[in-house]
């Protein structure tokens, strides 16, 4: 099998929501397309007129909700994900007339909402999320790309090499090969993930861990300002923030309650999942869509378990680790396989986090991240009117919970009698996605995305 060359920075990115694949991915494109601008010859810029960007798939079918219009816009005009100013971008095409201009060197292009074309859902491309972006001249197209949205801010160009990572020290493919090569290195999980992170990324150790724990901190922003914030989410659903409330009420009226750390658990999740939906920043875990679950259990194991910041910064190594294999064996794409590659996986993340920051051995580990993935298998992604709130700011509190009951009960047994190991349980996710019939998947045209709650 292939090894994962992944970076623990390809699953955590930090960039603003509320969609990886709507958001993140089409940003990237646009600015991919902007380094193409720059590059190419005078004459050809002189001749061309306009820029126009065709979406494709849920690209199409919800580009509107989440934003793939101001994103790819945002990354046309130089903006990245991780240093963009996520109020601004909401500022993009705010009134039907707004225009900016893409520059490229000494050559200006108008672009407005109107060049932005929302073409097919089901198509014949190789990828569902699929966009093109051309530069014009009349009806001659001087410069074409083609992109695909792959899931989790990852973005593939259609003809261009895709790029090779170097090998990491300690080659595996799957949980099967992993815990081969802990055994035959005696080397911890957190120990041999670093090396190979050091080998892929080329950074130090010191630069490694440092980005860890500025993920870390971005995530722990994103709850805090959850549980502060009120009001209504952007969009037409008009749904009302619930974070905060219920924060405020595991806060004052739950002091003597046993399962009190549960409401503040789904309270975090939630904080984070709103924070996503009103396109502030956070971090995909894998993706934007499942943001919520990964910082909901790191806030609660910081600030009600006391976990120590080593511990932290492990748990999410490890995370990251089963990340690494979904994307890599599956899918972590909702328009590909559904919400179980998302808050499924996400969920199956957060259990392996848990279990590892609780310095659980690495079979107690694959049997939580099996057990919280075997319980979210054919999980559709169904966003009612193409916007991540309704079910997907509940599905990530759920999905945290799901992730601590996973942990609990592959911590409180015997994790070698287990029948099904996770590789088996990622092979049936991405047989069950490839099934899913397609208007379950991120399109809005089945599911809840049904139900009629619009005013």
């Amino acid at each position: 099998m292939e090894p994962i060359a992944l970076s623990f920075f390809d699953i955590f990115k930090i960039g603003p929501g509320p969609s990886s694949s709507h958001t993140i991915g089409p940003m990237r494109a646009g600015f991919h397309f902007l380094q193409a601008l720059q590059k190419a010859d005078d004459l050809v810029l002189k001749k061309a007129e306009r820029i126009e960007v065709t979406l494709y798939g849920s690209l199409s079918a919800t580009g509107k909700g989440h934003g793939t219009d101001r994103a790819v816009t945002a990354g046309l005009l130089g903006w990245k994900p991780d240093t963009c100013d996520a109020e601004e971008m909401l500022k993009i095409f705010s009134q039907p007339e707004d225009m900016v201009h893409v520059q490229a060197r000494a050559f200006s292009f108008p672009f407005a909402g109107k060049d932005i074309v929302f073409g097919d859902i089901y198509h014949s491309f190789p990828y569902s999320n699929t966009m093109i972006i051309r530069l014009i001249a009349g009806k001659e197209v001087l410069l074409e790309k083609e992109y695909y949205s792959v899931g989790g801010g990852f973005i593939q160009c259609k003809s261009e090499p895709k790029k090779e990572s170097p090998p990491p020290r300690y080659p595996y493919g799957n949980m099967r090969e992993l815990k081969k090569a802990l055994e035959s290195s005696t080397l911890s999980i957190y120990e041999l993930l670093l090396q190979n992170e050091e080998a892929i990324s080329g950074k130090s150790r010191s630069q490694i861990e440092g980005e860890l724990d500025r993920i870390l901190d971005v995530m722990e922003s994103s709850v805090e300002r959850g549980i502060k914030e009120h009001g209504v989410l952007p969009g037409p659903i008009k749904l009302e923030r619930k974070a905060a409330a219920l924060h405020r009420i595991a806060q004052s009226q739950l002091m003597d309650v046993p399962d009190r750390f549960l409401v503040l658990l789904d309270a975090y999740a939630l904080a984070v999942s709103e924070e996503n939906a009103a396109c502030r920043l956070i971090v995909t875990a894998p993706t934007s869509g499942s943001a919520g679950v990964i910082p909901g259990l790191i806030y609660l194991l910081k600030h009600y378990f006391h976990t120590a910041q080593e511990d932290l910064r492990q748990g999410l190594a490890v995370s990251g680790c089963i990340g690494f294999m979904a994307k890599h064996n599956a899918s972590i794409s909702g328009a590909e396989v559904g919400c179980q590659g998302e808050v499924g996986i996400a969920s199956s993340m957060g259990a392996a986090l848990v279990a590892a920051c609780d310095h659980a051995s690495i079979d107690a580990i694959e049997a939580a991240a099996e057990i919280a993935m075997e319980h979210s298998l054919g999980m559709t992604c169904d966003p009612i009117g193409g916007y991540v709130q309704i079910p997907c700011i509940e599905r990530n509190a759920v999905g945290a919970v799901n992730a601590y009951n996973a942990y609990l009960m592959a911590t409180s047994g015997d994790p070698k009698k287990k029948k099904i190991s996770f590789d088996e349980v990622i092979r049936v996710m991405y047989e069950t996605g490839r099934d899913m019939c397609s208007k379950y998947k991120e399109t809005s045209k089945g599911g809840l995305a049904t139900c009629h709650i619009f005013c």
